[in-house]
């Protein structure tokens, strides 16, 4: 099994809903996120996906979310925008352009982070 990963960050704001501490305000991130992709079969170049493909698919999900403030955008309407809720969305937005996606991770500082798969 083959396993790939390209990391990228992106900066943004938010407050936890329901939550009792400093982070119920507004506050922001410079995030990192990690990708890894995961596959069987390489293609006729020898790679399973091209990382800037990978690169690219993420960057276009991150630019929905850098230099936001994630409680207003309608993807965290209904939930707090945790580390693990921000993991799952960008998941489930690039599981839609990568199918051999296995997982998301998410740090919110260097020694903080949430990851998500499925």
């Amino acid at each position: 099994m083959f396993e790939l990963s390209v990391e990228s960050h992106f900066s943004s704001a938010h407050h936890l809903l329901n939550y009792d501490g400093k982070c119920e305000n507004v506050h922001g991130h410079n995030w990192k996120v990690e990708i890894i992709v995961q596959g069987e079969e390489l293609d006729k170049s020898g790679m399973l996906i091209d990382f800037k493909i990978l690169k690219q698919h993420l960057d276009e999900v991150l630019d929905m979310l850098d230099h936001k403030d994630l409680n207003n955008l309608r993807e965290f309407s209904n939930i707090s925008p945790s580390s693990e809720n921000i993991a799952k969305f960008i998941y489930k937005e690039l599981k839609k352009r990568l199918p051999p996606l296995k997982k998301v991770s998410v740090w919110e500082t260097e020694r903080a982070k949430a990851s998500y798969s499925e």
